[in-house]
């Protein structure tokens, strides 16, 4: 009788384990890789101490919530790209089922429209120095973009003031980058607003990784809530100077923490509201802001960081002392997105609209500098018709070919230049088909024949009559024909 109830005991035992290894499977299916990088002993400007203690800080962190973290620090422009590519090797070989996380501290610059990680041998002497000596933030989120993922998070503390006093051209803080024009599963967050600088902080962490390690370790929260909680938290302690900015194409679900049992202390903008993920007009910030106390309002919208947000509530509290940072917050956002659309499309009308609108800008130098660019482009159908590129295609493949003229013109606005070819052949007779005209015959058919050689016969007959009539008259008429012949001759 026992043996049945210990094998019921030992089947359920059994069930028990094997969904506790299932369970454990699903949770080890996902694979958590993370570079941070500090860059805090620069050579050229002076160092900044806090971007180490964000690696630090960051490391423990991310190890903590399961991340296998690769620490970087002080590096330079080839050790900085070196650890970028080692990093994408370990998030291919790891599998599509990957979060691959980047976190950076340290300098950022933007020119050009571009944005630049600073590594610590940078020193530029002019801003066409930094595409040669600096890591384009773009060949990071590209690199990482063409990996199967399931994740691909990017945290910058990187819009630090700019400490290289030959880039005075140079607009201040990062421009916007859109993750949804990139690969889908993708999200990235700015310590500020694009636009904007970042405080370096009066503790040993930046105000950003200050909050962040705070509110992420908090249990069971999507990343979206983390940063937008970060958001408040580092705009309640810059007192406004400093909003964080973040966007998103993520496709899957992510959490630093899941469940936990244990009490974690609350964080700034805990008790704020779950805001919805679709964007909001202006209309239903409105209805939503209307009759709530100014501070609740500002959190709410500092949260959302959006233009309908920011602007619906300088229309509903136009006399708070919250107003006039929000209205240089919409201000700036509005200038950025202006900027990047300038950058975006490239052309002599983008730019000047951008002066028109901002030509009083930071961003206004190069605003110039770029429209001058566009304008010395071989668009002229003069300058096109002396140098005509020639089509991929149509290029030589080795030193002995040459490359045949392409049957269209490379640039449509000029025109071909067609020779003629002069040909001296007189030009055929048209063949027609059509059957001659039949002409009536004459009434009189007259043939004429060429003459048989020698004399006329006229005067062949002519000679034998005259030589028969001689010989006859001598012949018949003897004597008396020669009197004839005296006489007639004495006549």
């Amino acid at each position: 009788m026992r043996r049945p109830a210990l094998c019921n005991l030992l089947l359920a035992s059994s069930l028990l384990v094997l969904s506790q290894l299932i369970t454990v499977t699903d949770v080890s299916a996902e694979t958590r890789l993370a570079l941070v990088i500090g860059q805090s002993a620069y050579r050229a400007v002076p160092e900044l101490p806090n971007a180490a203690n964000d690696a630090k800080g960051m490391t423990e962190l991310l190890g903590n919530a399961g991340f296998s973290v690769t620490t970087a620090p002080n590096l330079a422009q080839n050790e900085m790209r070196q650890a970028i590519s080692d990093f994408a090797g370990k998030v291919a070989a790891s599998g599509a089922d990957t979060v691959a996380l980047v976190f950076y501290a340290g300098h950022g610059l933007q020119i050009d429209g571009e944005n630049y990680l600073v590594p610590v041998d940078l020193d530029p002497k002019r801003e066409a120095d930094i595409p040669l000596q600096g890591v384009r933030l773009n060949d990071l989120l590209n690199t990482l973009g063409a990996l199967p993922t399931r994740a691909r998070i990017f945290m910058l503390d990187a819009c630090r003031n700019n400490p290289f006093p030959a880039l005075s051209g140079a607009g201040h803080g990062l421009a916007i980058v859109d993750t949804r024009a990139g690969a889908p599963g993708s999200f990235i967050s700015y310590s500020t607003s694009p636009g904007a600088e970042a405080e370096d902080g009066s503790g040993i962490d930046s105000p950003y990784t200050t909050a962040a390690l705070t509110i992420a370790k908090q249990p069971n929260l999507p990343i979206e809530e983390v940063f937008k909680r970060i958001r408040v938290a580092v705009a309640q302690s810059t007192d406004g100077r400093q909003i964080p900015w973040e966007s998103s194409s993520l496709t899957a679900d992510f959490k630093f923490f899941g469940e936990s049992s244990a009490q974690q202390p609350s964080a700034p903008g805990a008790g704020l509201p779950a805001l919805a993920s679709a964007s909001r007009s202006v209309e239903d910030w409105r209805q939503e802001l209307r009759g709530k106390e100014p501070k609740v309002a500002y959190d709410l919208v500092i949260a959302d960081d959006s233009v309908p947000a920011y602007q619906a509530y300088i229309e509903l509290y136009a006399q708070t002392s919250y107003t006039a940072r929000l209205r240089m917050i919409l201000e700036r956002r509005r200038q950025m997105m202006a900027w990047e659309q300038a950058v975006a499309i490239n052309t002599r009308a983008s730019y000047e609209t951008y002066l028109t609108n901002w030509g009083g800008s930071d961003l206004a130098a190069t605003a110039r500098r770029l429209l001058l660019r566009v304008q010395n482009r071989n668009y002229g159908p003069v300058a096109a018709a002396a140098a005509v590129p020639v089509a991929v295609a149509m290029a030589p493949t080795c030193p002995c070919s040459t490359p045949s003229t392409p049957a269209t013109p490379i640039n449509p606005t000029v025109a071909p230049i067609i020779k003629k070819r002069v040909d001296d052949t007189p030009p055929k007779r048209k063949v027609v088909d059509t059957p001659p005209k039949r002409r009536p015959p004459p009434d009189d058919v007259v043939v004429e024949r060429a003459p048989p050689p020698g004399p006329p016969p006229a005067a062949v007959m002519q000679g034998i009559g005259i030589g028969v009539g001689i010989g006859l008259g001598m012949g018949m008429g003897g004597g008396r024909g020669g009197e004839m012949n005296h006489g007639d001759y004495r006549r």
